[in-house]
């Protein structure tokens, strides 16, 4: 159902050269297209193989922007729980403490989510290959993952991207009133507000789309699955919960979070922090 709600989207206007629509100009029919894919060969007629060369595998960073350093991958001693143990006990967390998370935490969810295993370059020094710890189709990775910060061991509140090459946060905007306004761009949920941190994932659909063509739209509709999953059983295993959030103003979180809203776009978000004391 998840994949359904969310690849709808593509339907109002992402596809490069389609106009925005509303949802209801299209007949159920239409809207199951994504879900069930291309039916013709669409192999041949995608750019990788008119030898166009692939997008990059990161969006640029600010010149101006000040880079944050997280605990480092091989320095972290977290998640030793059963995976058996946490798959039992997951559930949706609404309600948080204003206990903060600590940066090696932070570091961890955002390593399990979107973390680089390894990559390959090519003797320019581009990114070929690369691995992480989500899987997607033909290794695309057409996520970029933005924080709303609000309680982190010393880490200022603000706005956030996660750097996966090098795993550091690019701080975009430091401000202490972003939590309201995601809340308030998200209905008014109290879960938002209150969360130590909000991940949202925004999709760059032309990593895929280079690919694949007239089926990247369903894979990056999967994949945003993917990533969420991994992030509810990491912060299960730190003593933390987090709730997927698909209520929220298309508009007004890609404004908050500053990107175009045409070839990149808020998906998904979740929510993340400690549990209240019962």
């Amino acid at each position: 159902m998840f994949a359904f709600l969310v690849a709808i989207i593509f339907l109002c206007g992402c596809q490069q050269h389609a106009q925005p629509q509303s949802l209801n100009k299209f007949s159920i029919e239409q809207l199951r297209t994504v879900i069930k894919g291309y039916t013709g060969d669409w192999r041949g007629d995608t750019d990788q193989n008119r030898g166009v060369p692939a997008p990059p595998v990161q969006q640029p960073i600010p010149e101006d922007a000040a880079i944050i350093d997280l605990v480092p991958p091989d320095a972290i001693s977290l998640g030793e729980l059963p995976l058996a143990q946490l798959v039992r006990q997951r559930r949706s967390l609404r309600e948080y403490s204003a206990t903060p998370l600590k940066n090696e935490e932070l570091s961890f969810l955002l390593w399990c989510t979107q973390g680089v295993s390894s990559f390959e370059q090519d003797g320019d020094g581009n990114i070929v290959k690369q691995f992480r710890n989500v899987p997607s189709g033909g290794g695309r990775n057409p996520f970029e993952t933005y924080l709303i910060i609000n309680h982190v061991e010393g880490i200022a509140p603000g706005l956030y991207r996660f750097l996966p090459f090098g795993h550091k946060l690019c701080l975009l905007h430091e401000a202490n009133d972003l939590p309201g306004q995601v809340q308030a761009a998200c209905y008014g949920q109290p879960c938002v507000g209150d969360a130590a941190v909000v991940f949202v994932w925004t999709a760059v659909p032309y990593r895929t789309e280079w690919k694949y063509g007239y089926i990247a739209h369903r894979m990056i509709a999967i994949e945003a699955g993917h990533l969420c999953q991994n992030l509810y059983l990491a912060a299960e295993s730190i003593n933390a919960g987090a709730c997927a959030l698909l209520g929220y103003s298309q508009k007004h979180m890609d404004a908050l979070i500053r990107v175009d809203g045409k070839d990149e776009f808020t998906i998904y978000m979740a929510t993340v922090g400690k549990a209240k004391k019962q």
